[in-house]
């Protein structure tokens, strides 16, 4: 109450800001007479003008009011729009790193240009992230030509780019794109060996376009990059053919919690079936050599019984392809992982693809807040302004509309069944579409658009369908989607970033109708006739009320409906919207429908009577802030983890692009010598201990081992008065003369190049095994609750030890490689073009997956064909990867490398290696 108070006397927080942006919008207004007395050229020269006054020492706020009327008169005369006042408060509010919240329909494609334009000045790049492709290139060409009328470059990034264009876009001024295409592109840079091969520059300035559904609907799923592992596709088949055979208390199901589990039962009844189909060969099912068996089984089990088809996913073209369940879009290239997808493709009798080994994974949360400066639009964030706060530290800024909402928004109605709540959403709608007013149906899957489409089509009501099946069709559905007497069913509002315009969208209808139309008189009388038609059509959905909003489900967050409500009433036209619910909807049974049912049932409740009362809305809006808060703590708690994580992925990250900047590694690689050097001694020789308990056989072995020499450390220790510090000179010194020799050997720029390719790839490899270690270390770490300590906490301290482990195996293996090393004859470009050919061979997917679900399959990365180590003095070498298959000789064991257990052994016995010098004796 004293709250409501205060903000009647004072104003919110939120009108404060606006009235302090107020003089600017002044200061601009007052530039556009002077602005639109310059001619064409001289309005373009403001750009070079602009760049120079930065250069002499200006900031971009020092330029934002001028650069601003410059934009708004340049998309004046190049796309025939005039910024709005808000629009301009909407634009400042963006470059001050903040979110713009804007109502549909009121341009915020044309609010970026402004900001965007401004930070672009500086020629550090700024990065728009739309979506989807087809926003990203609508934007780019559509908002571009005003960037190009002022002399700046702009680029656009989608699937399918190679490398070259891909850097083309990024050094351009402007440069569009979707959220994926930008993280895989970060990702990719990181898996360079060349700093001139990489695509993306330093962070500058980001726009992210509805930066509700990527900062928040996405942002529990990491972008990952993945090799192969080995394929397994027959067992997930074989193991799916059993789980039918489980009852009910077999498993115990939680739907809230979204988990499934074997009872004891289960667990029998499971051994029972994998030994009769000959799978359990030995023990019981949670014996240790067992552990696959329970993995493949509990993946299977959650395929059948958490997931459904249509509604977490779609078949397509012999495919499983995800559906997310915040836009209803089909996530195409996206799969689970942990082998959970490989499960539905077993379930669904699709080709069952080979699980993927992670080699890189980022989160949005984590990406984007690589960004010095980030801004964000969209017509939904107030519900969540919390959690913008919390995570990326951005203020959410509601802008007013140009003109006032004049939507209705009725009340609920509750039916008990959804058959009744059905029945009226179908009633309505034919109501509408005999008045001529246009209908928009949302529906949270597409199992349920699909039901709600069949019973239209048994009405003979026409009607389009907008869902994850016909994401092509998307932008020319809804764009029409505002003709009279038009039904269009969405899929949790699929289709953001197009307008649904009343009377229909005259530029998406023109450009479908001139397609292929060269004579001019023709071009022009069927632009004349659309621009009727739509005139007409426009004016008789006015009549009837505008666009009718009917919703057949809430969702568990108020954002999502608000989006749905919010296609209607765009730029004050009027509008309506209606939400059916019953108590057979997932919200509804999940959050206790059951005493609602019973009280209705004594209040004697009819067969197609609803409840309408504006207590229900406040009701169902508590249970979904109640979720909102559920899943913020999920998302928060997960982000925590990530961090830890992503510190560690910033200092290899970093060091990896400063490996790259030297042009040669020697002094590092040295230095990583001499640290395992002074290790070794330390561990032998301890401080303060006698001669006679330093362990020299010991000593002796590692420096054969890591330095491939064999030195007489045994008798230096039975000199009189001889130190540790002594030996570890001696050691020094001589692995220093045995690298100078292979330099003058190979050839100093060989050694070099050598030794940079190496440090990075053994520094690939090593981060590649220390994210499995995360993984398996991550999927156990709650278990520590039960020992009352805190897992975070735990999870940090043993991440911690086990990057530092990391750091001292490449120390060793590098200098282990290095100190092995054997160079064919070749020239340095020779090498790194093979080397990079190679590389390029190597098949690599690009996949988004739910971190709950993280990978736990292990792997290999190539190392270096062209860089062959040898041992001497019989020293076997140090492993390399399968993949490495460099002069193997079937009867010398040292020059097999590493080779996976379950490979054939390379003697040619023909048995597997686990089974023949694999074997454990």
């Amino acid at each position: 109450m004293f709250g409501g108070i205060a903000r009647a006397l004072f104003g919110s927080q939120n009108d404060r800001i606006l009235k302090g942006l107020r003089k600017h919008i002044e200061t601009i207004n007052g530039l556009e007479g002077e602005m639109a007395a310059l001619s064409d050229e001289a309005l373009q020269a403001k750009t070079a003008a602009f760049r120079e006054r930065l250069a002499a020492g200006e900031t971009v706020d020092d330029l934002m009011e001028e650069a601003f009327a410059v934009v708004r008169e340049a998309a004046k005369r190049v796309l025939g729009q005039r910024h709005f006042d808000v629009q301009l408060l909407g634009g400042i509010v963006l470059h001050q790193g903040k979110i713009s919240e804007m109502k549909t329909g009121e341009g915020k494609t044309l609010v970026a240009t402004l900001p965007v334009y401004l930070n672009a000045l500086p020629a550090k790049g700024v990065h728009v992230v739309t979506v989807n492709d087809y926003l990203a290139q609508r934007d780019a060409a559509w908002m571009g030509r005003i960037y190009s009328f002022l002399g700046l470059t702009v680029g656009c990034i989608v699937h399918g780019l190679d490398d070259s264009q891909r850097k083309a876009a990024y050094a351009c001024d402007v440069t569009y794109g979707t959220n994926n295409e930008f993280g895989f592109d970060y990702l990719r840079d990181n898996m360079k060996f060349r700093l001139e091969d990489m695509a993306q520059r330093e962070f500058h300035y980001a726009i992210v376009d509805e930066v509700d559904s990527i900062l928040i609907d996405e942002a529990r799923t990491p972008l990952i990059i993945s090799g192969p592992a080995d394929d397994s596709s027959d067992l997930y088949r074989k193991i799916d053919a059993l789980i039918p055979s489980l009852k009910e208390e077999h498993y115990e199901k939680d739907e809230k919690q979204r988990t499934v589990a074997l009872t004891d039962e289960g667990t029998e009844e499971i051994e029972r079936l994998l030994t009769e189909a000959g799978i359990l060969q030995t023990g019981a099912l949670y014996d240790v050599n067992n552990v696959s068996l329970v993995h493949h089984a509990n993946q299977a089990l959650r395929a059948h019984k958490l997931f459904s088809r249509d509604t977490d996913y779609m078949l397509k073209d012999d495919k499983v392809v995800i559906i997310d369940e915040f836009t209803g879009r089909a996530m195409e290239g996206r799969r689970y992982s942990d082998g959970l997808h490989q499960a539905l493709e077993a379930k669904e009798r699709v080709t069952v693809q080979n699980e993927n080994q992670t080699l890189a994974s980022i989160t949005f949360q984590n990406y984007f807040r690589l960004y010095p400066k980030l801004a964000g639009m969209t017509g939904t964030a107030l519900t969540e302004a919390a959690e913008f706060q919390e995570i990326y530290e951005l203020e959410v800024v509601e802008i007013p509309t140009n003109v006032p909402v004049a939507r209705l928004d009725e009340d609920d109605e509750v039916y008990r069944s959804a058959r009744e709540k059905y029945d009226a959403v179908v009633e309505m709608i034919e109501e509408c579409r005999l008045r001529g007013q246009p209908v928009l149906v949302g529906t949270v899957s597409i199992e349920k658009s699909e039901a709600v489409a069949e019973v239209l089509k048994q009405r003979k009501i026409p009607h389009e369908v907008l869902n994850a099946r016909f994401h092509e069709q998307e932008a020319r559905i809804i764009a029409q989607a505002g003709r009279p007497g038009s039904v269009t069913i969405a899929t949790n509002m699929a289709g953001r970033g197009t307008d649904i315009q009343l009377g229909g969208n005259i530029e998406m209808r023109l450009s479908q109708a001139l397609d292929g139309v060269e004579d001019e008189a023709k071009r022009a009388q069927i632009t004349a006739e659309i621009t009727a038609d739509v005139e007409s059509g426009k004016k008789k959905a006015l009549e009837e009320g505008g666009l009718c909003v009917i919703a057949t489900e809430r969702h568990e967050s108020r954002r999502i409906d608000n989006q749905l409500r919010g296609r209607s009433g765009r730029q004050g036209d009027p509008g309506r919207s209606k939400f059916f619910l019953s108590l057979e909807d997932d919200l509804m049974r999940i959050f206790g429908s059951d005493r609602m049912d019973g009280m209705l049932k004594k209040l004697g409740l009819q067969d197609g009577e609803a409840i309408v009362h504006p207590w229900i809305n406040k009701a169902l809006e508590k249970a979904q802030q109640k979720v909102e808060a559920r899943n913020f703590e999920i998302r928060k708690q997960l982000l925590k983890f990530d961090d830890v994580m992503n510190d560690q992925r910033k200092v290899v990250y970093e060091q990896r692009r400063e490996i790259m900047r030297q042009p040669d590694v020697h002094e590092m690689v040295t230095d990583m010598r001499h640290e395992v050097i002074e290790d070794i001694v330390a561990r032998a020789i301890p401080e303060g201990t006698y001669s006679e308990q330093w362990d020299l056989d010991g000593l002796h072995a590692e420096v054969l081992r890591l330095l491939g020499l064999n030195l007489p450390v045994q008798d230096w220790g039975k000199e009189e008065g001889i130190a540790e510090r002594e030996i570890l000179e001696r050691i020094r010194d001589t692995s220093n003369r045995r690298m100078a020799e292979k330099t003058v050997n190979f050839g100093r720029d060989l050694m070099r190049m050598a030794e940079k390719q190496l440090l990075l790839q053994l520094l690939d490899q090593q981060w590649k095994d220390h994210l499995l270690s995360l993984d398996h270390l991550r999927q156990g770490i709650n278990l520590r609750a039960y020992a009352q300590k805190d897992p975070l906490n735990e999870y940090k301290r043993e991440a911690f030890s086990l990057f530092e482990a990391m750091l001292a195996d490449l120390r060793g293996q590098v200098t282990s490689m290095l100190s092995h090393l054997e160079i064919r004859t070749q020239s340095p470009e020779e090498i790194e073009a093979r080397m990079a050919a190679e590389r390029l061979a190597h098949e690599m997917h690009e996949t988004r997956a739910d971190p709950a679900l993280a990978s736990d399959v292990i792997g290999t990365v190539e190392d270096d064909q062209e860089l062959r180590a040898t041992g001497t003095d019989g020293v076997p070498p140090p492993q390399r990867s399968a993949s490495s298959r460099v002069s193997a000789d079937p009867k010398d064991p040292s020059t097999w490398g590493k080779v996976q257990r379950n490979a054939p052994c390379p003697c040619g016995s023909g048995k597997k290696y686990k089974h023949c010098h694999g074997a454990l004796n």
